[in-house]
């Protein structure tokens, strides 16, 4: 937050700066996050997300995910050819775009995804064990407001 040192013009300080504030915590949770799914499932975060959201969607098209994920049409199509490559996902036609393709999981994209589901909950559960339900409420929805708010700009 921009703070007035006796009444006059604000100040910057990076510390208590709310954009900096909520990247280094975006930074520290994703790292966390990023090392467990590394180590227990061999997947990083694009590979994960993508893996959530074709379980979530069923068939479901690249630029989609990118749209919904807000990742680039570079990380996901490296994602998708990874996760095709270790036999995790599949692509399928499109029927109302022949130019592109759908994927969805392959039976052990399916069961390495009943894995790490309960997993990421886990992770979830701990990271914000000694918030109250309210608190977590109310945070997951300024984080919203947050998200229409910068879509705004």
């Amino acid at each position: 937050m921009l703070r007035s040192q006796d009444g006059g013009a604000a100040v910057l300080r990076l510390d208590d700066f709310l954009p900096y504030r909520l990247s280094i915590a975006s930074n520290l949770v994703s790292g966390h996050i990023a090392s467990a799914y590394e180590q227990l499932f061999g997947l990083s975060i694009p590979e994960w997300r993508l893996v959530a959201i074709v379980a979530e969607e069923g068939r479901i098209a690249q630029s989609a995910i990118c749209e919904r994920s807000r990742m680039d049409k570079v990380t996901v199509s490296r994602a998708a050819i990874a996760l095709a490559d270790r036999g995790l996902v599949a692509r399928v036609p499109h029927d109302g775009d022949r130019r592109s393709h759908l994927l969805m999981l392959t039976a052990a994209g399916e069961e390495l995804y009943a894995q790490v589901a309960p997993k990421a909950l886990e992770l979830e559960a701990r990271l914000f064990a000694e918030f109250s339900e309210e608190e977590l409420a109310g945070f997951t929805a300024m984080l919203r407001r947050m998200e229409r708010a910068v879509l705004g700009f």
